[in-house]
């Protein structure tokens, strides 16, 4: 044990305790947290609750500014600016192209949001079966402990036989201790993406029915009122 540095001294005596189990548990663990730092850089990168600019050039965009739109969804790089960004750029539609743009920015959406799931299956399998091992671990402690006593017969030392149950014990903990942070980190992270999802399918249903803004007058009727205009 002096070969470690002395704060990895408690890790060290605690995988000499455990054996192997414990050893595959911390393994585990270290995963955990590197995909837990990517997803969190990732969610960073993406922009993902950043919603500000996004609704900012749908507001613009209702009002007939397009330019303005445009230029609100370039200054950012969040995952909704960028598909309200491929809206904007989509200035005149018709009728028979306003199906096909819908379903190509489903598809966007879609590809959006499965790379924002990507890497929590592995976190969510940690979170499931961290406990299942440590289970194994006090399973098989257990078994040794009832040899040792049915090998000693009635010389059996209580204190002997209690040591090695806690010991056992140890992995069931430390399978708890890996499972709980995990699957409780996964939750947030499926309620953002979840959130996310309901931010663009409000934001793409905004842009093709043309409903009011929070700020602003739909962009439908502000081009009838300038048909009506150039008609009179």
């Amino acid at each position: 044990m002096t070969a470690f540095p002395a704060f990895l001294h408690p890790i060290a005596g605690l995988v000499d305790q455990g054996g192997p189990i414990v050893a595959i548990l911390l393994g585990l663990s270290l995963v955990a947290v590197a995909l837990i730092i990517a997803k969190g850089l990732q969610f960073a990168a993406a922009g993902v609750g950043r919603h500000g600019q996004a609704q900012k050039a749908l507001d613009l965009w209702q009002r007939g500014d397009l330019s303005g739109a445009q230029a609100a969804v370039d200054g950012s790089r969040s995952v909704m600016s960028g598909v309200m960004g491929k809206l904007v750029r989509a200035e005149s539609i018709d009728a028979s192209e306003t199906k096909a743009l819908r379903e190509d920015i489903e598809r966007v959406c879609n590809v959006e949001i499965n790379k924002l799931r990507a890497y929590l299956r592995p976190l969510d399998m940690i979170a499931q079966t961290a406990p299942l091992i440590g289970l194994l671990g006090t399973v098989l402690g257990m078994i040794e402990a009832f040899q040792a006593m049915q090998g000693a017969g009635a010389a059996v030392d209580p204190s002997v036989l209690a040591g090695g149950i806690w010991v056992a014990l140890m992995t069931t903990a430390v399978g708890l201790a890996v499972a709980i942070p995990v699957s409780a980190i996964v939750g947030w992270f499926d309620g953002r993406i979840e959130a996310e999802q309901a931010e663009m399918e409000a934001l793409v249903t905004a842009f093709f029915t043309g409903a009011i803004a929070d700020r602003g007058v739909p962009r439908v009727v502000a081009m009838q009122a300038g048909d009506r205009r150039h008609a009179v």
